[in-house]
C-alpha cells in the first residue's frame, strides 16, 4: 500500500491555476507548454474526443458556415430523391394510375412534403441524430399483396372506371387506411418503451449483419438503376471516389469574408460536396452524349433509354408550376383487416432496420451510441411520421434512410443542422412541383452510381461495428458468417418461390412472407437469437466495449447531452416522475433511475454544462475551458467527485 499527500496536491494545483488564469487572455494559449499534463487538455471541449475518430469534418453538434450548411443540406435532398422518386413510380401501376404524369407529379409531391416533416419531427425531437426519413421500400411489398386482391384489380381499358381518378384514389384510400392503423403500433411500441427492452440483448452480432444486410440487399436496385448505361455509371462511380477520397484533403480557393473583409478562403469542397459534384458532372456528361445522338430513341425494350436526360421530359411539361399537398386530398381512408395485418409486418421490418441504422449513424456522426430513451422516441417519431404519411396520403410510409446515412461517412459532415435544412429543402421544393419534376430527370446509371457508392458505405458501417467483438472467437465467427448468409439465403428463396408460406389464414400468410422477405430482419433475428443463446463472455461478445464509456463517467454524460430534448431540460430534470417516462431524457430502464434527481448514488458528480465551472477573468481566452475540462475529471480524493468550492470554476459551457 502506498499514500498521496492529496493536500499538497490540492495546493501545488491551486497554485497553478491561478498562475494560468492572471496571465490573461493575450497570448494564454501560448503558455500552455508550462501547464502539467494532469491539467492541460490534449483535445478541444466542444469535441468530444472518444466518438470524432472518423476524421469527421462536423460532427453532430458542430454548425458549418450558413452557405456551406444550405449546400449540404441540398446535397441530402439530391442523395435520397432518386430512391424516394421512385417510389411513386412503381406504385402508380398497381394504384392504377396508367399514364397520368400529372397525378405521378401530386404523389411526388406529397411523399416529398411528409418525409420533410418526418425528418425536422425526428432530428429536432426524436433520437436528435443526423437522420433522415423517406419513404421505404419495406412497404412495397404489403401494398402489392393488399392491392393484388381480385376486388383491387385495375380495370380493362373499356370497363366502368377505367382512367379515372376515383379508381386510383379508391385504393390509395385503402393503402392509407393501413398505413394508418398498423403505424399505431409503431408508436405504442416506441413510446411505450419495449423496443428499449429488446436493446438489453442486442450486441455488435446483432448490429452488425442487420446494417451490413441493409446495404447488402439493395445491390438489385443498385443494378437495375446502372443497367441502361454502366458506362455513365462507372463514370459517376469514378467522380464520388475522386472528390470523396483521392482529392479530399485538396483544397480550393474561394471568396469569402475573414476578419470582417473580403479575402481568399481555402475549403474543402471534393471533401464536403462529392455527391453534387459527381451528379453535375455525370449529368453534364449524359446530356452531350444525348444531345449527339449516342443513345438510341424510345424503342421499345431498349436498354439505353433511360439513360438519355430527355427520358422523362413529359414529366417536367406535365408538372404544375405549384401544388400544395394537404391532408385527407384523396378522400376518407378506409381500413380493412387484411390490409392493416399486411402492412404491419412492412412496420416490424422498418424498425428493425431502424434500430440499425440510428447505430450506424451515430457512429458516422461522431456521436455516442444511441441511449435506450433515444431510440424508444425514435420509433416512435417514426410511427407518427407514417401516421403523418398516412393522413397525407403518400401512399407509403416512413422510416430512416440508409443512402444518407452512407452519404455522412463518404462527406465527412455528420451535423444535425444539415439534415433539418435538408428537412426543410423537402417541404419548400415540394411545393414547386416543376423544381422536384426537373430532378426526376437524372439519368437512371447516375442514380445507379451513386447506390453503389453510398450502399457500399452502409455495408462497411455495418461490419465496422466488429472493432468490439473477438474476431479470433470461432463462437462469433460462427454467428456472424451465418447470419450475413441466411439473411441472403432465406428471402432469396422466397422471392423465387412465391405463396410458399401456407398457413391457412392469408393475413398471417402475408405477415410471415414479408419479414421472411426482409434480408436484414432474418439476418439480425439470426444474429440476435444465437448471441444471445451461444456461451459467451461479454467480453468476447464485445458487449463491454460496445456500450462505449460507462454511464457513470463525467465524459459520457457530457457526449450523451446530444440525445436531450431541444428545450425544457431544467425543467424534466426537477420533475421526478419523469424518470418513469420511456422517451424521456432521465428515463434509466436498469432500476427506473437516472438524472440528477434519481437518488442514485452514482449521480453525485455534476456533469458539465449542468453547473459550470466560472473563473473570474474578463475574457475567456479558451484556455479555461480547457483547464476546467481536466480540473473536473481530477480527483482529488478516493472519495470526492466535485472540485472543493474553494477552486476556481469555469464560465464557458462544454
Amino acid at each position: 500500500m502506498f499514500s498521496v499527500d492529496w493536500s499538497q496536491e490540492k495546493r501545488d494545483l491551486d497554485v497553478e491555476l491561478r498562475a494560468i488564469t492572471a496571465r490573461g487572455p493575450p497570448g494564454a494559449e501560448d503558455e500552455l507548454d508550462d501547464i502539467p499534463s494532469r491539467v492541460r487538455s490534449s483535445t478541444p471541449v466542444s469535441e468530444p474526443p472518444p466518438y470524432n475518430d472518423l476524421d469527421l469534418q462536423y460532427t453532430i453538434e458542430d454548425v458549418p458556415p450558413w452557405p456551406m450548411c444550405i449546400l449540404l443540406g441540398f446535397q441530402h435532398y439530391l442523395t435520397m430523391f432518386g430512391a424516394t422518386v421512385a417510389l411513386p413510380l412503381i406504385l402508380s401501376g398497381p394504384l392504377c394510375v396508367g399514364e397520368n404524369n400529372v397525378v405521378k407529379g401530386q404523389l411526388i409531391s406529397t411523399i416529398f412534403f411528409v418525409s420533410g416533416l418526418s425528418t425536422l419531427l425526428q432530428s429536432t425531437f426524436g433520437t436528435r441524430l443526423p437522420i433522415v426519413q423517406g419513404g421505404t421500400y419495406t412497404f412495397l411489398v404489403p401494398t402489392f399483396a393488399i392491392l393484388s386482391l381480385e376486388k383491387w384489380s385495375c380495370p380493362a381499358e373499356g370497363d366502368e372506371g377505367f382512367g379515372t381518378d376515383e379508381t386510383w384514389q379508391q385504393r390509395m384510400r385503402e393503402i392509407q387506411g393501413a398505413i394508418m392503423v398498423s403505424s399505431l403500433f409503431q408508436t405504442f411500441i416506441g413510446f411505450s418503451g419495449l423496443i428499449g427492452i429488446m436493446l438489453r440483448f442486442i450486441g455488435p452480432l446483432a448490429i452488425a449483419p442487420t446494417i451490413a444486410l441493409v446495404g447488402l440487399s439493395l445491390f438489385e436496385p443498385a443494378a437495375n438503376f446502372c443497367s441502361p448505361q454502366w458506362g455513365i455509371a462507372m463514370f459517376t462511380i469514378f467522380l464520388v471516389l475522386l472528390f470523396s477520397q483521392y482529392l479530399a484533403k485538396f483544397n480550393t480557393p474561394a471568396l469569402g469574408i475573414k476578419d470582417r473583409k473580403c479575402a481568399v478562403i481555402w475549403w474543402p469542397v471534393f471533401k464536403l460536396f462529392p455527391v453534387i459534384l459527381a451528379i453535375i458532372c455525370a449529368w453534364i456528361l449524359s446530356a452531350i452524349l444525348t444531345v449527339s445522338g449516342a443513345y438510341d430513341k424510345y424503342v421499345s425494350g431498349s436498354p439505353q433509354y433511360f439513360a438519355r436526360t430527355d427520358a422523362r421530359s413529359n414529366v417536367l411539361k406535365d408538372a404544375p408550376w405549384f401544388y400544395f399537398p394537404y391532408p385527407g386530398q384523396w378522400g376518407a381512408p378506409t381500413v380493412s383487416a387484411a390490409g392493416v395485418f399486411g402492412m404491419l409486418a412492412g412496420v416490424l421490418a422498418s424498425m428493425i432496420e431502424s434500430v440499425g441504422d440510428y447505430y450506424a449513424c451515430a457512429r458516422l456522426s461522431g456521436a455516442p451510441p444511441p441511449p435506450t430513451h433515444a431510440i424508444n422516441r425514435g420509433i416512435g417519431m417514426e410511427g407518427i411520421g407514417c401516421m403523418l404519411a398516412g393522413i397525407w396520403g403518400s401512399g407509403n410510409g416512413t422510416t430512416s434512410y440508409s443512402e444518407n446515412i452512407g452519404a455522412i461517412g463518404i462527406t465527412k459532415v455528420g451535423s444535425r443542422r444539415v439534415i433539418q435544412l435538408g428537412g426543410i429543402f423537402m417541404i419548400f421544393l415540394a411545393v414547386f412541383g416543376k423544381f422536384g419534376a426537373f430532378f426526376t430527370t437524372i439519368p437512371d446509371p447516375i442514380i445507379g452510381g451513386l447506390f453503389c457508392c453510398t450502399f457500399g458505405m452502409v455495408t462497411a458501417v455495418g461490419l465496422s461495428n466488429l472493432r468490439h467483438v473477438d474476431l479470433n472467437s470461432a463462437r462469433n465467427l460462427f454467428i456472424l458468417g451465418f447470419s450475413l448468409i441466411f439473411g441472403l439465403v432465406l428471402p432469396g428463396w422466397l422471392k423465387a418461390n412465391p405463396g410458399a408460406i401456407q398457413t391457412g389464414v392469408s393475413e398471417l400468410d402475408q405477415v410471415i412472407t414479408v419479414l421472411l422477405s426482409t434480408n436484414m430482419a432474418v439476418g439480425g433475428l439470426i444474429g440476435l437469437i444465437l448471441d444471445n443463446t451461444i456461451p459467451g463472455t461479454p467480453e468476447e461478445r464485445g458487449m463491454l466495449k460496445w456500450r462505449g464509456f460507462m454511464e457513470d463517467t463525467p465524459e459520457y454524460r457530457r457526449t450523451m447531452k446530444g440525445y436531450d430534448f431541444p428545450c425544457g431540460m431544467n425543467l424534466i430534470r426537477k420533475v421526478n416522475c419523469f424518470r418513469y417516462v420511456p422517451f424521456c431524457p432521465t428515463f434509466d430502464f436498469g432500476g427506473l433511475s437516472c438524472g440528477r434527481n434519481s437518488g442514485s448514488s452514482r449521480d453525485t458528480t455534476s456533469v458539465p454544462g449542468d453547473d459550470p465551472y466560472k473563473v473570474d477573468v474578463i475574457e475567456d481566452s479558451g484556455v479555461n475551458s480547457m483547464i476546467g475540462d481536466r480540473l473536473y475529471n481530477h480527483r482529488l480524493s478516493d472519495t470526492e467527485d466535485e472540485v472543493p468550492s474553494v477552486y476556481p470554476v469555469r464560465t464557458s459551457d462544454l
